[in-house]
């Protein structure tokens, strides 16, 4: 048999061997995944999954933008957003006073908020963002559109957000006069950050 020198010495005194070799501590977990990080993992796991479910299976450097717009088609079988289609009584109707038989729909900030963590996803993943299927502008009019018929099918009007202001300081309009939040112009200096 052959002994190697470290487990001819183990084997001549176990104790002295084991109470000299301290067993080392585990690494340390990795700090847990914010809400957003989980859902964006959540959702490329998802698109994955539904790219290996075609028949014949895409790999990921084949999938392109008409893949994503049938993952997002195929999402609405799954909505929870009542949308009214152009015979129904309720069209546009923010608050409709009785059921009908419309569809569930994905609400369209939903499939935004999906396409933005699945282009995310894909650069993580190695993708390059000149390739990147959800950042294609074919997704970016699907998008518009699902907004506009949402919109008008629930009696919904979207807005887009205004661009918030600074730290609330004053903003200068003209030499020597600055407009506050309030919208009131003064004729001061601008006060020092």
């Amino acid at each position: 048999m052959n002994y190697s020198p470290t487990t001819q010495i183990m084997s001549e005194n176990p104790t002295q061997a084991s109470s000299s070799h301290t067993p080392a501590a585990p690494p340390p977990l990795p700090p847990p995944l914010s809400r957003y990080e989980s859902q964006k993992r959540r959702d490329w796991n998802t698109f994955g999954q539904y790219l290996r479910n075609q028949r014949p299976p895409v790999s990921l450097p084949h999938c392109n933008f008409n893949h994503v717009l049938e993952f997002l088609r195929y999402l609405d079988q799954f909505g929870k957003t009542k949308v009214h289609l152009h015979g129904c009584v309720f069209f546009g109707q923010p608050d409709p006073p009785g059921p009908c038989t419309c569809p569930l729909r994905q609400a369209w900030g939903s499939l935004d908020a999906l396409i933005g963590r699945l282009r995310a996803a894909y650069e993580e993943h190695g993708g390059s963002p000149e390739t990147n299927p959800f950042g294609n502008g074919a997704i970016r009019v699907y998008l518009r559109e699902v907004k506009e018929c949402q919109g008008k099918a629930r009696g919904i009007l979207y807005k887009k957000k205004k661009k918030k202001r600074g730290s609330g300081q004053p903003v200068r309009v003209n030499h020597g006069q600055y407009q506050h939040r309030d919208g009131v112009i003064k004729n001061q200096k601008m006060p020092a950050a």
